[in-house]
């Protein structure tokens, strides 16, 4: 039994080697938009599109730091009202008259959602339409109505996709972390996004790795048009990576980073909103395989529980063999968790219980399988879907 407990701590240790050395640095935490980049002549025109379900309670600030944005060329939004039953119209509305910018908003009703189309990606695709009628665009920003907008951010966004000709620039938004059980699983939902897809990889074009953060999406339209648009994803539980796929798989180019500047005002307060948050899409993320599940689970044993477990066991049974490897697999992890806990501002001494998230993560993904097994997928904003994506609610 010591063999094998042993073989297991130096494979995780291993498993932590090739994470650290073999890809792309992702642990660093440290892909960000430049602040100042060089001219490069007339700046495009960009149209915001925004779909909202039910925001009234927040939308207000988000409209208003994109009205607010301090970008050279001409910057028009389209809300998306998704049959809210709430004001979040009227306070899209309110909040341009506020400003001066009504000429500058346009807040649509959407239309009713046809079968085989997500909720939001219905939503979306009108207001791309919609955009395309008002003088053809250069950009899209495909952003959400719980997102913030520092007042450069747009600048910076598309500086970015015109100096380097990227054709979709991604931001994965600082997230929320006041709460207890914010401060204990968003990091950690940053650093498994980050280890999942190491944005170096993603940002290099002979990489095939794709990812994108929906929050916060700067999209070339003929790069999007070019792949088959909204229309092309619309079943899509995951949007934003199937977006980056689609694109790269085209040729496109993509760039994906952190920031501290654009932010999430959504509030994740208890255990069950990130909870309902992972279980809605995890089980998506591993294309309702059984296999893919079973070698996740094990995958999340091996690397994360199985560190700090056989460490203790070995350090309890005097086992030094034992003891250190694991040992040094879970100061590996801790090492690379805790530039993400710097970017939100967390103390190190949070990054030995990393795997106490994970076991928590692990926990939600197959309570995902276990919710699209009875007949329940994804959802958005009181929308439940079917495994043939038929919506209720």
């Amino acid at each position: 039994m010591l063999v094998i407990l042993t073989i297991l701590a130096v494979l995780a240790l291993a498993a932590w080697i090739v994470q650290l050395t073999l890809r792309g640095g992702f642990w660093r935490a440290d892909v960000r938009l430049e602040r100042d980049k060089p001219g490069f002549g007339p700046w495009p025109k960009v149209i915001a599109v925004i779909p909202a379900r039910n925001e009234a309670s927040i939308i207000r600030r988000s409209v208003a730091s994109l009205l607010g944005q301090d970008y050279p060329g001409r910057l028009s939004l389209i809300v998306v009202d998704d049959r809210s039953d709430d004001d979040t119209a009227e306070e899209a509305r309110r909040t341009a008259a506020e400003l001066g910018a009504e000429d500058r908003l346009v807040v649509m009703a959407g239309a009713p959602l046809p079968e085989g189309w997500t909720g939001k990606l219905w939503a979306v695709e009108q207001g791309v339409r919609r955009a395309a009628t008002r003088a053809e665009p250069t950009f899209l920003l495909l952003t959400d109505a719980d997102i913030s907008h520092d007042e450069r951010s747009l600048r910076r966004l598309v500086a970015k996709a015109e100096s380097d000709k990227v054709d979709l620039v991604s931001l994965m938004v600082l997230l929320r972390c006041r709460s207890g059980w914010e401060r204990l699983l968003i990091p950690a939902f940053v650093f498994f996004f980050q280890m999942l897809y190491p944005f170096p990889l993603v940002n290099r074009p002979g990489s095939r790795v794709a990812a994108a953060a929906g929050g916060c999406m700067l999209v070339r339209r003929a790069a999007l048009e070019r792949a088959g648009g909204i229309a092309a994803i619309r079943s899509a539980i995951i949007d934003d990576c199937a977006l980056a796929r689609m694109i790269k798989s085209q040729g496109g180019r993509l760039w994906l980073g952190l920031t501290e500047e654009v932010r999430s005002l959504r509030p994740y307060d208890s255990l069950e909103t990130i909870w309902g948050m992972v279980a809605r899409s995890a089980y998506a993320q591993l294309k309702y395989s059984p296999l893919l599940l079973i070698g996740t689970v094990l995958g999340m044993v091996l690397i994360f529980l199985a560190p700090p477990l056989l460490a203790i066991l070995g350090c309890l049974a005097g086992k030094p063999v034992l003891a250190a490897p694991a040992l040094l697999a879970w100061l590996a992890m801790a090492v690379a968790y805790r530039p993400t806990l710097k970017l939100y501002r967390r103390s190190a001494l949070l990054a030995p219980l990393l795997p106490v998230a994970a076991t928590l993560y692990t926990a939600m993904t197959v309570d995902s399988a276990r919710r699209h097994w009875r007949g329940k997928g994804g959802a958005w904003k009181g929308r439940t879907y079917s495994r043939d994506l038929r919506p209720s609610g």
